[in-house]
């Protein structure tokens, strides 16, 4: 692993500016609402906001006021922050973001996790936090194979572990990251101290005659909610599934198309009782992660690479072993029973969050990070 750091050119910058200018708005429809995809209004607003208010040097110079390390562990490119904490004893951490989110979504619990005492924490609670990029996404840049699928990316992560320093780690993930964070609890049981997920995914056992048997009726209606509200939002996973190469011209061409595509799941798989829990600016760090580094089809091509992984019986007819936490966020949009789970994972951890959706850090970074604090004590005590 290399030292490494982000160096936007400016003539990318500058077409940038000018694609915005052109964007081609299409005709605005009486009281547009999110039922039918991102509003109009809304995405006018965004672009506004990105041309005249939004600042990528002041990100950048963020970025790069972290430590970063590049390299090709299991033969993929992948980009890391690697923060170490002051405090001895420090457990290290790998996080792993999902689609359509970047290491952005974890930005703003950085400090606590390094730092906890500054933070209203503990020295036992410090993390050496490693946060890597999925190949194919944001800073690891486009995958240039097919096939780089969940188990692929696994492997590359347990590889970084090794070289930085960390034969032994604690991993956190949700969405896709939850899956990788699985494979890792499979295939690398010896390199975990733990698995801490707010994604918690889990299939109906499969040899169980009626897998409902021991689902509670508080489950079931959350299960029933959750096919009511999202079994229509499948266009995104069937188009990057089957035709990610279709799709990619499009969203790579398009700056204003690529916020709207990426941005409209934010707004529909948060918690959005209190309003939009992140700020434009921060949504709009995560695009140009995409925007920049030419990621929006090798991350979409994930879905199709990683298909049969959300079913495949090799994967769900075993168990994680691995000590495991979960926290449960009211808004995620999938929810297994905690049977279910529990047949599928370790859970000696379970906690229900009062507020947030499908990015818990990205959300609410306190509730994640104390709740990542208390597994770690936990484990510590164990």
């Amino acid at each position: 692993m290399r030292p490494h750091s982000i160096e936007t050119d400016a003539r990318d910058l500058d077409d940038l500016r000018r694609r915005l200018e052109m964007t081609r708005f299409r005709p605005e429809l009486p009281d547009e609402g999110w039922g039918s995809g991102t509003p109009q209004p809304w995405l006018r607003d965004l672009v506004e906001h990105w041309l005249h208010r939004y600042d990528w040097r002041r990100t950048e110079a963020e970025l790069n006021r972290m430590p970063q390390v590049v390299g090709e562990p299991a033969g993929l490119r992948v980009h890391a922050f690697h923060l170490r904490s002051p405090h001895p004893g420090a457990t290290p951490l790998l996080l792993c973001h999902g689609w359509p989110g970047s290491i952005v979504e974890f930005l703003d619990c950085l400090p606590a996790l390094v730092h906890p005492t500054e933070h209203g924490g503990r020295p036992e609670e410090a993390f050496h936090v490693v946060l890597p990029s999925l190949p194919g996404f944001g800073l690891s840049g486009p995958t240039t194979r097919p096939g780089v699928d969940v188990p692929a990316i696994a492997s590359a992560f347990a590889d970084l572990m090794t070289g930085l320093g960390y034969p032994r780690f604690l991993a956190q993930g949700g969405d896709w990251g939850g899956f990788v964070v699985r494979e890792l609890g499979l295939e690398h049981p010896d390199r975990l101290i733990g698995v801490h997920t707010n994604f918690p995914w889990a299939v109906p056992p499969p040899d169980l005659e009626d897998p409902f048997a021991d689902v509670t009726p508080d489950e079931r209606a959350v299960l029933e909610y959750n096919e009511r509200v999202y079994g229509t939002d499948q266009g995104y996973y069937v188009q990057q599934a089957t035709r990610p190469h279709t799709l990619g011209p499009a969203l790579e061409d398009s700056p204003a198309g690529l916020a709207s595509w990426l941005l409209e799941k934010f707004h529909t798989w948060s918690d959005t009782r209190d309003g939009t829990p992140f700020t434009l600016d921060r949504m709009l760090d995560n695009t140009m992660l995409y925007w920049l580094n030419g990621t929006a089809t090798s991350a979409a091509r994930l879905y199709a690479d990683s298909e049969r992984y959300g079913s495949d019986p090799h994967v769900w007819g075993r168990r994680v072993e691995v000590p495991t936490g979960v926290a449960i966020y009211p808004y995620e949009k999938t929810r297994a029973p905690r049977s279910w789970v529990e047949r599928q994972w370790n859970p000696v951890h379970w906690s229900e969050q009062p507020r947030g959706g499908h990015f818990a850090a990205f959300e609410q970074p306190g509730l994640f990070t104390r709740d990542l604090r208390a597994f770690s004590l936990l484990l510590s005590k164990g």
